[in-house]
């Protein structure tokens, strides 16, 4: 069995969109959130889907997953503190409701990449099921330093070893869960799931994702997505 669980539990001040979270913007009438979850939604190997949601949005996302027809999404947890806290209480969800009995795949995904594709969903699965593990990551095109308390460079690393950790992040679920109680009872936040497996000392997997992958954090990533989508869009309609 094969799961994804969607985290949109934070409200995006980095944005500074002051009537609504991230990833309810819209785009040619869609939110941000829908875009992503479709994905998931129309994969064959995804079986269900967890969404954690800004509590008081929440109405609204079942809102939506009704009017796009979305019949994958079977639990919707309230987002936490922290993105650590958020995946966290999709996975207790999970447990209770029984759906994590078979031990499944989870790729752990953020609401606001909405333009992960096909092709990496099932090389996360594929990972998985061989390492333990999946990783989504993009290549370094620009030079990566090191620089001191003054504003020095104290050193500059050689980017052909190095990666930008993107999503899906993906393992077995009940890995995952032990990790993060851990991390609960050492009173550690860790930034994403790789971070968090990594310092309990799994192994990591990387698999190669597309380079539009990009995060909507702040107001330019949401104009790359859109130019990124309505190129893509214009290459579907007139075969570019």
């Amino acid at each position: 069995m094969n799961m994804a669980l969607i985290f949109a539990g934070g409200v995006g001040i980095r944005m500074n969109s002051l009537s609504k979270p991230k990833q309810f913007l819209e785009l040619h009438g869609k939110p941000i959130i829908l875009h992503t979850i479709e994905h998931f939604e129309r994969h064959e190997s995804i079986d269900a889907i967890c969404v954690v949601c800004v509590a008081n949005w929440i109405g609204e996302l079942k809102f939506l997953l009704q009017r796009y027809c979305v019949n994958k999404v079977r639990l919707i947890a309230e987002g936490g503190n922290s993105p650590q806290e958020s995946v966290y209480r999709g996975l207790r969800m999970m447990k209770e409701s029984g759906m994590s009995e078979k031990n499944p795949i989870m790729l752990v995904h953020d609401g606001v990449r909405p333009l992960i594709d096909e092709r990496t969903i099932s090389d996360n699965i594929r990972a998985v099921k061989e390492y333990g593990s999946a990783i989504t990551m993009s290549g370094v095109s620009e030079t990566i330093a090191r620089i001191d308390g003054g504003g020095i460079i104290t050193d500059i690393s050689d980017r052909s070893s190095l990666i930008i950790a993107r999503a899906p992040q993906s393992f077995f679920f009940e890995d995952l869960l032990k990790a993060h109680e851990r991390a609960r009872s050492d009173s550690l936040d860790f930034i994403d799931s790789a971070t968090l497996m990594f310092h309990y000392g799994f192994p990591l997997h990387a698999v190669q994702g597309p380079v539009q992958n990009v995060k909507i954090t702040t107001a330019m990533d949401y104009y790359i997505f859109r130019a990124l989508y309505e190129a893509w869009e214009n290459s579907q309609i007139f075969g570019i």
